[in-house]
């Protein structure tokens, strides 16, 4: 059974779901910053995933890509799989711009977050459930 890594649940907020991934954005407003989780039990490495599951997350990881670059054209795209604080298999996608908070240096362990405003995030994650065809809470 799929349970998200309770770090997972208390930095994010949920966009929705595509077939095998969770898409959480991160709360913090210094960087657009989606991740994708997905929803299988005891997942810790790209290679714990069949082969089915490994193309779906691909092919999901791509189309978060895709979003995040047409929500913010002018970025530049970093994506990773880091594990070393939430073991849970999840992929960062972040958009980077030469004026960020940490540019252009990496992201992690430079500032604190900053929480989006409710506002902010509703509208954020309406916006990114409309380019990746997410249904409102699903």
């Amino acid at each position: 059974m799929f349970n998200l890594d309770p770090r997972l649940a208390g930095d994010t907020l949920l966009v929705g779901e595509l077939p095998l991934c969770r898409v959480l954005l991160m709360n913090d407003a210094q960087y657009p910053w989606l991740i994708l989780v997905p929803r299988l039990a005891d997942v810790v490495e790209l290679t714990d995933l069949s082969d089915t599951d490994y193309q779906r997350y691909c092919t999901e990881s791509r189309a978060v890509a895709k979003a995040m670059l047409e929500v913010y054209p002018d970025a530049k795209l970093n994506i990773a799989a880091l594990g070393n604080v939430v073991s849970q298999l999840h992929i960062h996608h972040v958009a980077r711009f030469n004026n960020d908070a940490a540019w252009p240096g990496p992201i992690w362990g430079k500032h604190p977050a900053i929480p989006y405003d409710p506002e902010q995030a509703n509208a954020l994650v309406k916006q990114f459930q409309t380019q990746l065809s997410i249904k409102e809470g699903s």
